[in-house]
């Protein structure tokens, strides 16, 4: 449970820069009953030595941690004797931690600064909470998330933004990425004077074929490839995307938000030329862990870290963005003041690269 009587912190630890990595101190969490996982007979979680399915919250189709998710799926049928993963369409990073707390999945996908913003009860969970977290993973992707402009549509630069009357897309509602990208773009005064299109991913390659946005937040992962609805967007742009110039103003704001890591790279993952305004990516990065319910056996999470690592090349069939796994880079979204799940603490000491600060969930 949240401990409302500590003192919350709002500390974060910027950290593995070359990964796109955030990790973020908050007040102490975890715990919970958190949903079901356990035999294949639905049981109530006990672990009795036979197979267990672990169910995870993906979001929606066509996005990284569906494709994360999807891969481990495959990588558990192949190489498991005993693990089953099922991935479940949701509605983002954001809304599996409502959900999670609803007792509707039991694991999920989720960023680190959802979960700092449920530990610390700010932007969406400021009027309505969460009563319990998951425990902790580790980390499966870093999100780049950049500008682009439609041609034909007058916008070249976030400057431009600034001037107002636009129709941006600023991704999904409900998704981690939303969040982060919503509030930089309101601390970067570019929300209150542009029109904001709030549809799912699923619609706006739809919308930007009709030439009914102007300007749009998209992502790639781990530097491969664009997450499958951007690449959707892409391809019906009919050539018309180009990433926007960002001034030093838009990049102070990124800088300084404490859920984002910002970063300047090679254009990467487009069909096209996209480099008509500039030469260069720059993203706002979000990095996501994998979490869990303590009532899923700690034997379950350890053969999960156990398949990223020894079977990475399975992954990387299924979802060509999966990150290269280390031990110590999973470590790099341990929020200190949150569980990590008995199977996860397990792998990390067993690989040298736990720490005594962090804390052990129950099994």
């Amino acid at each position: 449970m949240i401990d409302d009587d500590s003192t919350k912190r709002r500390d974060v630890v910027k950290g593995a820069a070359t990964l796109g990595v955030v990790g973020l101190a908050g007040c102490s969490g975890g715990g919970g009953d958190g949903g079901e996982s356990g035999s294949d007979d639905g049981g109530d979680g006990g672990d009795d030595g036979g197979e267990v399915t672990i169910t995870i919250g993906g979001t929606s189709t066509g996005s990284s941690t569906q494709a994360a998710g999807q891969a481990l799926a495959r990588a558990a049928q192949q190489h498991s004797d005993f693990l089953n993963v099922s991935v479940q369409e949701t509605q983002g990073w954001t809304a599996n931690l409502y959900e999670y707390d609803n007792d509707q999945i039991p694991a999920m996908g989720v960023d680190n600064n959802s979960l700092s913003k449920a530990l610390n009860e700010e932007g969406p969970f400021a009027e309505d909470s969460v009563g319990k977290l998951p425990n902790q993973g580790f980390l499966f992707t870093s999100l780049q998330i950049h500008w682009v402009g439609l041609e034909g549509s007058g916008v070249e630069s976030v400057a431009d933004l600034r001037e107002g009357g636009y129709t941006i897309y600023p991704i999904q509602p409900g998704f981690g990425t939303r969040l982060l990208t919503e509030e930089i773009l309101k601390e970067a005064e570019l929300w209150e004077q542009n029109d904001i299109l709030n549809v799912d991913t699923g619609d706006i390659p739809g919308a930007v074929e009709e030439g009914r946005v102007d300007a749009l937040c998209l992502y790639g992962a781990n530097g491969v490839n664009l997450s499958g609805w951007c690449q959707e967007v892409d391809v019906r742009s009919g050539g018309g995307l180009n990433l926007l110039e960002v001034d030093d103003e838009f990049r102070s704001v990124v800088e300084e938000h404490p859920g984002a890591i910002l970063e300047e790279v090679e254009p990467y993952g487009y069909e096209q030329e996209v480099t008509e305004y500039t030469d260069t990516l720059t993203a706002w990065s979000l990095a996501g862990q994998w979490a869990f319910s303590p009532d899923i056996p700690a034997r379950a999470t350890e053969e999960v870290c156990r398949l990223a690592i020894e079977h990475e090349e399975t992954l990387r069939e299924s979802d060509p963005t999966t990150l290269e796994y280390t031990p110590e880079a999973m470590t790099q979204t341990v929020i200190p003041e949150i569980d990590v799940h008995a199977g996860v603490a397990d792998f990390f000491e067993a690989n040298d690269v736990w720490n005594d600060s962090w804390s052990r969930g129950d099994e």
